[in-house]
């Protein structure tokens, strides 16, 4: 049965340079989770499409480090998301052998909420396996 940790995020978004002959846009990232994660995140996000129409794409992995209930160390995230005629479809995973120190053997999803304040909200649904 996996356990539920719940909190929110802060994200700050910063433009780097595009890929591809600049059909691919590039984002680095930085993250504070707080709740039931207390951890620094950063990543990187290649994106396509053009979202001001309702219709693109991104994928990004990050590096999450920090403590988690009673065990501190690290794992990574991969994310999937896609706007389609306004629809939006995200993925959250915890990526496969990337847990460290503490969190070695986590395995998992994350599900995100953007509240209408802009605030975002996690559930991360974790088990934590011996390695």
């Amino acid at each position: 049965m996996p356990t539920v940790a719940k909190g929110t995020f802060e994200i700050e978004l910063t433009p780097g340079p595009s890929e591809i002959a600049g059909a691919v846009a590039r984002f680095d990232f930085d993250k504070t989770f707080s709740g039931d994660l207390e951890a620094e995140g950063q990543g990187l996000m290649l994106s396509c499409g053009n979202p001001t129409s309702g219709h693109a794409g991104y994928v990004a992995v990050e590096t999450v480090t920090g403590q988690l209930g009673d065990r501190k160390g690290s794992f990574a995230l991969q994310q999937f998301g896609t706007i389609n005629q306004g629809e939006q479809t995200l993925h959250y995973e915890i990526t496969p052998g990337s847990g460290q120190a503490g969190l070695e053997g986590i395995s998992g999803v994350l599900h995100l909420t953007i509240a209408p304040d802009g605030s975002h909200h996690y559930e991360l649904e974790y088990e934590l396996r011996a390695p």
